[in-house]
Parts: C-alpha cells; sequence; structure tokens
C-alpha cells in the first residue's frame, strides 16, 4: 500500500506511527517514549513524564487519551486497564 506521507518529517502534532501494549513496572522504563497513551479501561494512571516528574492522572474514563509524553507507568498507584503506547 502506498504512503502518501512517507517523504513528510513527522512532529509532535502528527498521528503517532507506532502503538504497543503498555505493561506497568515501577523500576522499568518503556522501551519507546510516548507522544500520548490510550486508556481502554478506566481508572487511575500515574505515570513518569519525559521531564523527570510523577503525575497521577486520576479517575481516566475508558476510551481517553492522554496527550503526555512518558517514559514510565507505575504499578504501583495505576488501576486503569489497557493501556496503550502512541509514539
Amino acid at each position: 500500500m502506498a504512503d502518501d506521507f512517507a517523504n513528510y518529517t513527522s512532529g509532535l502534532d502528527s498521528p503517532a506511527a507506532h502503538a504497543f501494549a503498555i505493561t506497568a513496572n515501577d523500576s522499568a522504563d518503556l522501551a519507546l517514549t510516548t507522544r500520548a497513551i490510550y486508556v481502554g479501561g478506566s481508572g487511575d494512571v500515574r505515570v513518569k513524564t519525559v521531564g523527570g516528574g510523577t503525575v497521577t492522572f486520576s479517575g481516566v474514563s475508558a476510551g481517553v487519551i492522554l496527550p503526555v509524553r512518558i517514559n514510565r507507568v507505575y504499578v504501583t498507584g495505576t488501576t486503569a486497564t489497557n493501556l496503550i503506547g502512541l509514539s
């Protein structure tokens, strides 16, 4: 299949090119830094941002895309399920 946009540079406001399941871990970073996270099942999402901060997004509804660049999702403090990283 042809990709009409193959010769364009991707920016942070461009659609994600990769998607991957996130496995929360209190001590290991994700393999890829995200540009956003899709939340499949409602709950809290505790993350480490690329800026080094730790924050909990509380009461996130299922189906929401959080436009945040992160490199870790913590097990401790995360109750949301079916998280997908978009990069």
